[in-house]
């Protein structure tokens, strides 16, 4: 019986998860209803309160969820070029621009910024930190890590938001991998 309740409640999150990704685009904002969003995920809006709290929490769920589906797995290829990685990047943001640009001028930019943050400094590992800055302790690395994807997070969020139609993703693999490279020459590595 609880095997077959978690496959319902598992389901039925990611078809809430799946319509705020399809509301959002389609309506390119985030300022939709509860019973908006759980009319078209064919659930009762007491299980949005249930599953996410408030509507908020489920685009930022469904956000954190499409980046973990789509783009995390071209991604978290450590030998993949730099570069490869960075264009992954840049074109599952242009393809999915809609939803995000909402994302990140709606009522919950600052809890989907913090999510995409935590996200990609998953990606950044303190071995690769300690190879361009040598010997860190924990807490330094941290900081860096931090520091690195909050400003990461500013460009690509400016791109999103500000950038000209139709999006450059090479552009902007571009320019993220040149200032990667300054940051790693200017600590006298390759």
């Amino acid at each position: 019986m609880q095997v077959r309740q978690d496959r319902r409640v598992q389901r039925s999150r990611a078809a809430l998860r799946a319509a705020a990704v399809r509301l959002v685009t389609e309506n390119a904002t985030t300022a939709l209803s509860v019973i908006e969003l759980a009319d078209a995920a064919d659930v009762s809006r007491q299980l949005v309160y249930l599953q996410f709290g408030d509507r908020d929490a489920l685009l930022v769920a469904a956000a954190a969820d499409l980046v973990e589906r789509e783009l995390l797995p071209e991604v978290a290829d450590h030998s993949a070029a730099h570069h490869v990685r960075m264009l992954a990047m840049a074109r599952h943001f242009a393809r999915h621009r809609p939803f995000y640009r909402a994302m990140l001028t709606g009522s919950c930019a600052f809890p989907m910024t913090r999510a995409l943050n935590r996200l990609f400094g998953s990606l950044i590992t303190t071995a690769s930190l300690r190879e361009v800055f040598g010997d860190l302790d924990d807490t330094t690395a941290r900081d860096l890590t931090a520091l690195i994807t909050g400003g990461i997070g500013a460009i690509v969020n400016d791109w999103l938001v500000d950038g000209d139609d139709p999006l450059d993703p090479e552009d902007l693999a571009d320019r993220l991998l040149r200032l990667t490279t300054a940051i790693a020459h200017t600590q006298g590595r390759p």
